[in-house]
């Protein structure tokens, strides 16, 4: 949901120790407690994308957790979000959920100390997490600088496939890679890119691909180029794209996304979907100086990272503008 129109209405206070606020539509809010210590707070939470509530549980927080990863910080605590049917669904499906969110929330190295339920017709969950980062070490959607490359952890099309699921059309083994694709943290690659150093990252999560790279080059003041024949996209989306599986959020993406696009005419509309697909728990998308991308890709292929591919370059002009070629 975009909220901009909505929140330019409203006066929000400033701060000095507000590292990152909402001006740059970040991943996450960031206050500096001490002059060695940030607060990074974010949260996330939605209907279930998956039919078994446990690994619904286990999406849903290793979506949550994805923000802190993206500003470069290191999650310490969490809190469940829940909202349940208690009168439609048993108690050992809401046990199921929990116990899948709290298997990640063990994986990320981050402890459970609470949270909030309240009765609902809708299912959800979700997780609040809160981590920790360096105030001179945050990483946000505003540091990309023209010269470096775009570096994507994770292949495209979980939305596509999570539409397919929903309409029955996925066997168990596409089902279960869809389910462990994005079950899968992006702590390894977030260490990778805080060790090395890179200049921006963001999340790739309901805006897509373009909505996410758009934020980027607008918050950056630069222009993104990505090719469309390098992004890592899940074999399985393909055909269920041409099969007209696109989710709605992905037409959404398009058309905002639309009068910053510099589309190559030869681009094919399937490849524009997929670029626009509204991804659920999807990889860091980084921008990393050029000198130091064959060691961040290395790194990356080491960690065993679902995908680490060069998909991109970052241009000085035209500002805020996507360039598809």
């Amino acid at each position: 949901m975009d909220l901009t129109e909505i929140l330019n209405c409203l006066t929000f206070d400033k701060h000095p120790d507000l590292l990152v606020g909402i001006e740059t539509s970040d991943d996450a809010g960031v206050y500096r407690l001490t002059p060695e210590i940030a607060l990074i707070q974010t949260l996330d939470f939605f209907t279930p994308i998956v039919n078994d509530p446990y690994d619904f549980g286990r999406i849903a927080a290793t979506n949550a957790f994805s923000d802190v990863y993206a500003m470069g910080g290191k999650p310490l605590t969490a809190m469940n979000i829940v909202c349940f049917p208690i009168k439609e669904l048993d108690k050992d499906t809401l046990r199921a959920i929990l116990q899948g969110g709290l298997e990640v929330i063990h994986k990320a190295g981050a402890v459970m100390v609470g949270g909030h339920s309240v009765e609902d017709r809708e299912l959800k969950y979700g997780l609040s997490v809160t981590g920790i980062v360096h105030p001179d070490k945050i990483l946000t959607n505003a540091g990309a600088k023209p010269g470096d490359l775009l570096i994507l952890t994770k292949p495209l099309g979980t939305g596509i496939l999570s539409t397919a699921l929903k309409g029955g059309k996925l066997n168990e083994k596409q089902t279960c890679n869809l389910t462990e694709l994005m079950a899968t943290l992006n702590k390894d690659a977030a260490e990778v890119m805080t060790d090395i150093g890179v200049n921006a990252c963001t999340d790739i999560t309901g805006f897509g691909l373009l909505g996410h790279a758009l934020e980027i080059a607008k918050a950056s003041n630069v222009s993104i180029r990505i090719y469309s024949d390098k992004v890592p996209v899940i074999s399985d989306a393909i055909e269920f794209a041409s099969m007209g599986m696109i989710p709605e959020g992905s037409h959404l993406n398009q058309k905002f996304c639309r009068q910053y696009l510099d589309i190559s005419p030869e681009l094919d509309p399937i490849t524009g979907d997929i670029l626009a697909d509204a991804q659920t728990s999807g990889g860091l998308l980084i921008s990393v100086p050029e000198e130091k991308s064959k060691q961040l890709l290395n790194g990356l292929i080491e960690r065993k990272t679902p995908a680490a591919k060069v998909i991109g370059e970052v241009f000085s002009e035209p500002k805020g503008v996507i360039q598809i070629r």
